[in-house]
């Protein structure tokens, strides 16, 4: 029979804490990103190669992306933050991919913990635009009456941004696994480009999300839309 896709795997414990397999393959991820943005970054000779152009192409297109997105000219400032999140999020939904791997964005406790790293964020970054008055002003808009649905808005859309990553890798990942319990290891081959292809696209759609409500906290896309 199998196991509930909401069912964590506690591989050991730190005291009383109770440490899951998604929590160490979360670690193993951002350690290698880690190293590697390392290795282009102290080894020359890395970063002057293919490697080096492929990196700098997907960091011009991301930022390109970004700003496109968020209707500014200069996208720099939050590329450090959607970038990476992209990056983590992408490399997460195709460690699936590796056998024994389970994706850590499969699980409910990693998507809610990203989700609130895009809810901070938007609430950071609209402070620091339009200053403390400023931003709790914009609830207000377009009347006040609106306020209540307006800072009840910001919490129903972190939830679906949690859910919808959630829903889509574990789905993705019981399926596949379904079909090799059923079938065997070589005829899900199909099934394992549709789940790059899923993994991809919901890092893509997670990114662009938090674009948009980043832009609309600092204000660009609703002043564009007004103008």
């Amino acid at each position: 029979m199998m196991e509930s896709p909401l069912v964590e795997n506690v591989l050991f414990h730190i005291g009383p804490v109770p440490i899951a397999a998604s929590v160490v393959v979360t670690w193993g991820i951002m350690a290698a990103l880690v190293a590697v943005a390392l290795l282009f970054t102290l080894v020359r000779g890395l970063a002057a190669g293919w490697g080096g152009a492929l990196v700098t192409y997907t960091v011009e297109e991301l930022s390109d992306q970004i700003g496109a997105v968020m209707r500014i000219s200069d996208a720099r400032p939050f590329l450090p933050l959607l970038g990476t999140l992209f990056l983590f999020i992408l490399v997460a939904n195709l460690s699936s991919l590796v056998p024994g791997i389970e994706a850590p964005t499969g699980r409910l406790e990693t998507t809610a913990a990203l989700a609130g790293i895009v809810f901070f964020a938007v609430h950071w970054y609209g402070v620091r635009r339009l200053g403390l008055l400023g931003y709790l002003k914009s609830f207000t808009r377009p009347v006040l009456i609106m306020a209540p649905l307006n800072v009840l808005s910001q919490i129903t859309r972190t939830l679906s941004l949690a859910v919808r990553l959630f829903g889509n890798v574990m789905s993705g990942a019981f399926i596949g696994a379904i079909v090799i319990a059923l079938a065997g290891l070589f005829v899900p081959i199909p099934f394992m480009a549709l789940e790059i292809l899923v993994g991809v696209i919901q890092a893509y759609i997670f990114t662009v999300l938090a674009a948009v409500f980043i832009g609309a906290a600092i204000g660009t896309t609703e002043s564009d839309q007004e103008t």
